[in-house]
């Protein structure tokens, strides 16, 4: 814990407090150690059970997390918004940014033209009682997931995938719930699950998709929800496979106690087939994006699923939000029906696809086994995370740590290749080289 920040309170509530205030002003910064419950106690001279009572709170906000061995720690990205100089700073000049696992801002669809297009053709302004989901949107919606094999009948949209996501858990899972996710996952989605007080239960990952075993260890444990990535998982890029998907399929059968949660984020960007599982469960849901083939700005999802499940999520978007802006709405429409539009967005595709190809042929060339069947990450197991970052900063190059992922699993790298240039590769394929398995120094001599 920073020296600069001293824990206060006599009660629970004001120690958590206290701990809360101090991540908000950033004298605690995330990864920050938290002193032992016992040693708090003794601090402030209150009772143990009040300090780990705190801890306790803390954790099902999500705003700490407890490690075994490792104690209680701020979690890399606590739902709490901190001052304005507690931000994320810029990379340090020369260094070259792979951590962000963002698109590359170039290959994105300019919007200017579809916007003077909306601007040209608005009409009288929307009052309350005639927003909600464009009938026009929905069918072209419709159009395109049947191409792909999922129903659906019963839709609506959200302000993005995680936006998607937070309703359908709070629709139908309360605090203390346990949620089946991947492992190593979307730390987006890792953040989420603890700030809404549920149970995490990883469930280990290779290149086609979340383990049977695994799924069938964490139903055994309980867990009311699965969240599984159809295509391009982050952090790993694995992508649900024909086998995988009929596998699972018979595994979840039937299960009329369990939300099934489908995330298709990269939707057009995605190279290879999607094999959904819509359906597998009476209770489930698809969510498809468009903010990775179209912008990170434009925040929608279209959302499908099961009667139920569709008019839970739509019913809390009604007392909430209300609806999806339908300027938005009629924007990603335009941009779906542009015939331009979809040759760039495939374009941007085939050169993610090259060039995390090349990224994987290149750290083999070096003996190193790196995953990434679809999507814009590659992920590349380690020894020791720290070690091989702290290198590869000194080398001019920034990755993201596994950590960020993981729950159980082995540490690993996380490199986005979204604004990696082709020219770039071997001279990175070389320095993760280097980083990972470093030259022995010259020992000491008599």
């Amino acid at each position: 814990m920073s020296a600069r920040y001293q824990v206060a309170g006599t009660t629970a509530a004001e120690i958590s407090a206290s701990i809360e205030s101090g991540i908000r002003s950033a004298a605690l910064a995330p990864g920050d150690a938290l002193p032992p419950v016992r040693e708090l106690a003794a601090r402030l001279a209150v009772s143990p059970a009040t300090a780990a009572r705190a801890y306790q709170e803390l954790r099902q906000r999500g705003l700490v997390v407890t490690a075994g061995r490792h104690g209680t720690r701020v979690r890399p990205r606590p739902p709490v918004a901190a001052r304005r100089s507690a931000l994320r700073p810029p990379p340090a000049a020369g260094l070259r940014d792979l951590s962000r696992g963002e698109p590359d801002v170039r290959l994105l669809p300019p919007l200017g033209a579809h916007l003077a297009g909306l601007a040209a053709a608005a009409g009288e302004p929307v009052g309350y009682p005639a927003a909600g989901v464009l009938p026009e949107l929905a069918e072209a919606a419709r159009e395109r997931l049947a191409a792909d094999g999922v129903p659906a009948a019963e839709l609506t949209v959200t302000g993005g995938a995680l936006d998607g996501i937070e309703r359908l858990l709070g629709a139908h899972l309360r605090p203390g719930d346990s949620v089946a996710v991947e492992d190593p996952g979307w730390a987006n989605l890792l953040d989420l699950v603890a700030a809404l007080g549920l149970r995490p239960i990883g469930v280990p990952v290779d290149d086609d998709g979340p383990l049977v075993a695994g799924v069938g260890a964490a139903l055994a444990a309980g867990a009311r929800a699965l969240i599984v990535t159809s295509r391009a998982q982050n952090p790993t890029g694995a992508a649900v496979s024909a086998e995988r998907a009929g596998e699972l399929r018979a595994l979840l059968a039937g299960r009329s106690d369990l939300l099934l949660i489908e995330d298709d984020h990269a939707a057009e960007l995605a190279r290879v087939p999607l094999h959904p599982l819509a359906g597998a469960t009476p209770t489930w849901a698809f969510v498809r994006s468009v903010s990775k083939p179209f912008g990170p700005d434009l925040r929608l999802a279209v959302l499908v699923g099961d009667e139920t499940t569709v008019a839970r999520v739509a019913g809390r978007a009604r007392v909430g939000a209300g609806w999806v802006s339908t300027v938005l709405q009629r924007l990603v429409l335009a941009l779906w029906r542009d015939p331009a539009v979809a040759v760039l967005v495939d374009r941007a595709a085939s050169s993610y696809e090259r060039r995390r190809a090349a990224l994987i042929g290149a750290l083999a060339e070096h003996g190193l086994t790196a995953h990434g069947r679809s999507g814009i990450n590659v992920w590349l197991p380690v020894d020791d995370e720290t070690s091989v970052l702290t290198a590869l900063r000194d080398a001019g190059w920034a990755v993201a740590p596994g950590a960020l992922h993981r729950i159980a699993g082995p540490p690993a790298l996380r490199i986005t290749v979204s604004s990696l240039d082709e020219a770039e590769i071997p001279e990175l394929a070389g320095a993760v080289a280097r980083a990972v398995r470093p030259a022995p120094t010259a020992g000491f001599t008599a």
